[in-house]
C-alpha cells in the first residue's frame, strides 16, 4: 500500500502598492496604485512524525504571515526581487522565503480578490 499524501494550506493577506514600467503606455498598471493581496502556501507530504502531520500549521501560519508582513503597506518595487512586481514574481518571492523550511512546499498562490485575479506557482 502506498503512503497517503496530504496537502495542507495556510493563507495570509497584505496590502501594498506597485507599478509596472513595461507594457502599453495607456495601461493603468503603469501608474502607482495599490491592492489587497492574499497569499496561500501549500505543503504536501505524508502525515509523519510523532504528531502525524505534514507540517505544523502554526509554524506555516507564522512564517507566511512574517513574509507577508515584509511587504505589507510598502511599495513592492522597492523590495529586492520584486522590482517587477507581477503576480508571478510575487509567487516566486514567497516560495523563496518558505522552501528551505518546508521541503514539501507544493504551491504558492497570490491573488487580488477584488479583481478576481490569481497566479499559482506549482513546485515539486
Amino acid at each position: 500500500m502506498t503512503q497517503r499524501q496530504f496537502e495542507i494550506t495556510k493563507a495570509a493577506t497584505f496590502d501594498a502598492a506597485h507599478y509596472l514600467t513595461e507594457g502599453p503606455e495607456d495601461r493603468p498598471y503603469r501608474r502607482l496604485h495599490g491592492h489587497s493581496f492574499r497569499v496561500e502556501a501549500s505543503v504536501r507530504g505524508a502525515a509523519d512524525g510523532p504528531v502525524g502531520w505534514v507540517a505544523d500549521l502554526a509554524d506555516l501560519d507564522s512564517d507566511l504571515r512574517a513574509a507577508a508582513g515584509e511587504l505589507d503597506h510598502g511599495l513592492l518595487n522597492d523590495t529586492p526581487g520584486l522590482e517587477r512586481p507581477t503576480l508571478e514574481t510575487l509567487c516566486a518571492w514567497f516560495a523563496d522565503r518558505l522552501a528551505a523550511r518546508y521541503p514539501g512546499l507544493s504551491r504558492i498562490t497570490v491573488s487580488r480578490p477584488t479583481l478576481g485575479e490569481s497566479c499559482t506557482l506549482t513546485l515539486g
